[in-house]
């Protein structure tokens, strides 16, 4: 579990100057973290790799750590962490029956190296990282999971990019 008693250094908790300059989209954040307690970005698939999805705001409203799912459609994956970000004790290595039908999803902490390929939005919004993310792994249509099978459908962000297998998801890092 992560530190509760954290201090946060959000753009919401601290004035750091440049509000007049934020742009649509995060002052969008902003607002959906102030009304819902977390918004939930979006990167699209493109000729570059799949895309991926993480909150915002879970660790400034509710000291939990933020959400990231990787390689399903946007949709699926923004529905998955709105339904997880709801719930409290959140931590490395829980599995959760109930947010797929017929398929468990796995937490696993994420290796702070990789966040600045992944989260520059939440970078943005926190200004102070580190902050905690759980990487939302799914398993293939078999059952199978990542670290079993090898499969590069998702990274493998609770290991060191070093120790990562190269490939689409290591591109930045």
């Amino acid at each position: 579990m992560f530190e509760a008693s954290r201090i946060c250094r959000c753009v919401i908790c601290h004035d750091y100057g440049d509000r007049q300059d934020y742009e649509a989209t995060d002052q969008d954040v902003i607002g959906n973290v102030q009304k819902f307690e977390w918004s939930v970005t979006g990167v699209a698939a493109d000729e570059q790799g799949p895309g991926w999805s993480y909150t915002i705001g879970r660790w400034h409203s509710r000291g939990g750590p933020e959400l990231a799912m990787f390689g399903l459609d946007l949709r699926v994956m923004q529905s998955c962490l709105n339904i997880l970000a709801k719930r409290d004790g959140l931590a490395d290595g829980q599995s959760h029956d109930d947010v797929v039908n017929g398929y468990p999803l796995y937490l696993r902490a994420v290796e702070p190296t990789w966040y600045r390929a992944f989260f520059g939005q939440a970078i943005w919004f926190y200004r102070h990282p580190p902050i905690p993310f759980l990487e939302v792994v799914w398993p293939d249509r078999n059952g199978g999971l990542p670290w079993d099978t090898g499969s590069l459908a998702q990274p493998h962000l609770w290991l060191a990019p070093t120790e990562h297998v190269q490939g689409v998801w290591t591109q930045d890092i």
